[in-house]
């Protein structure tokens, strides 16, 4: 205890978290036993967690954050509202923090450094007061939007209304219209749709700077430790693909692949379609399939070199006849390279080729990983 900062303490986050994460694991679980959850508890339960998720990660997130794509008023006021009821601070100070988090990853002005340690970026960062307090320096073009500052300013009554207050009337109003108890009702939804989705929504946030930067894949970039994660993918709405995330950061995309859970991505495609977002952002394919491949070739390289060192002959065998694999991979690299360069169009059967290529030798390059490590 005597090495804990008691001076850098940020008492009022520490207290709320704390305190919100032992209503949840002990206040939850006796409600439940005695009262049980009926269908409406449950369904708005589900709408605020659905709610809440999205408006950090459609709107938080790609909209404010990385402006990945223009939206209307209607998609900005719905996106503010609920996601203040995340209790993750304005949108004003959380687009601020995830801009320096982009611009210093993996460094000490990184907010939520995950060289740190695992607690720190997860909730560490947000229990103790950063030294120094990072200016609002780096969100001039949010600063501009009326409806931004609005939020900024009363973030914290709209929480506390649309996020507690209102789901426990709702709670109340539904039992006294089935004839139980209306403040059974009341502490359902103050409860459920309350303090549980908040907890539930925050951690799920948050283990995007933890996890996501210590366990899972990285097939665009080694340079940083942001990594995919289809586990988190499905329990963020899909910003779990956080190597793609921190490689090609302004794409309105998380799971670029046709295959990959990414709700946030099809909500923002529907908008569009609806005439309630423009403007999206995305990279070319190109550029994605260049970034795959560079990555795919030093891993190669990286690996041949070891295999080579066995004393095995059989390894020396392995890596002659993935050598020529990998100097396919290279001759293809420096031609779509030279191509994205040229911002020359290429055709979607070349860079699939390209692409099945790749995904060949690292399937060969993991079978060779398994017989020699």
């Amino acid at each position: 205890m005597y090495r804990i900062p008691f001076n850098r303490v940020n008492w009022v986050t520490s207290s709320f978290l704390i305190g919100t994460a032992l209503v949840a694991l002990i206040g939850v679980p006796i409600y439940l036993f005695h009262h049980g959850i009926d269908w409406f508890q449950f369904s708005m339960f589900f709408f605020y967690v659905t709610a809440t998720m999205m408006s950090i990660t459609v709107g938080y997130h790609r909209l404010f954050s990385h402006l990945s794509f223009k939206a209307k008023l209607p998609v900005k006021l719905f996106t503010l509202v609920f996601g203040a009821c995340a209790f993750e601070n304005s949108c004003l100070n959380w687009a601020s923090d995830h801009r320096r988090h982009h611009k210093h990853v993996d460094h000490d002005e990184d907010p939520y450094d995950i060289s740190k340690g695992f607690f720190w970026a997860h909730i560490g960062w947000l229990l103790f007061k950063l030294d120094p307090e990072p200016p609002l320096d780096n969100v001039a073009d949010l600063r501009k939007d009326k409806w931004v500052m609005l939020q900024h300013r009363y973030v914290h009554w709209i929480a506390l209304v649309v996020g507690l207050i209102l789901p426990s009337i709702l709670g109340y109003y539904w039992n006294l219209s089935k004839g139980m108890d209306p403040a059974t009702g009341a502490l359902g939804g103050f409860l459920l749709a309350g303090v549980a989705r908040i907890v539930v929504a925050q951690h799920c946030t948050f283990f995007i700077n933890s996890l996501c930067h210590t366990v899972g894949r990285q097939p665009y970039s080694t340079s940083h430790s942001a990594r995919d994660s289809a586990v988190m993918a499905f329990l963020t709405f899909g910003e779990g693909y956080h190597n793609y995330h921190h490689e090609f950061q302004h794409d309105y995309r998380n799971g670029v692949k046709p295959w990959q859970w990414d709700p946030s991505k099809w909500t923002i495609w529907t908008l569009s379609k609806l005439g309630l977002a423009e403007g999206l952002r995305r990279v070319p394919d190109g550029r994605i399939l260049l970034a795959e491949m560079g990555e795919a070739r030093r891993k190669a390289q990286q690996h041949l070199a070891e295999m080579r060192q066995h004393p095995a002959s059989t390894a020396h065998r392995a890596a002659d006849a993935l050598h020529e694999m990998v100097e396919k991979l290279s001759a293809n690299y420096h031609e779509l390279e030279k191509a994205v360069s040229d911002r020359v169009q290429l055709s979607r059967e070349v860079l699939n080729g390209w692409q099945e290529e790749t995904r060949s030798l690292m399937r060969e390059i993991r079978r060779a990983s398994a017989t020699y490590a």
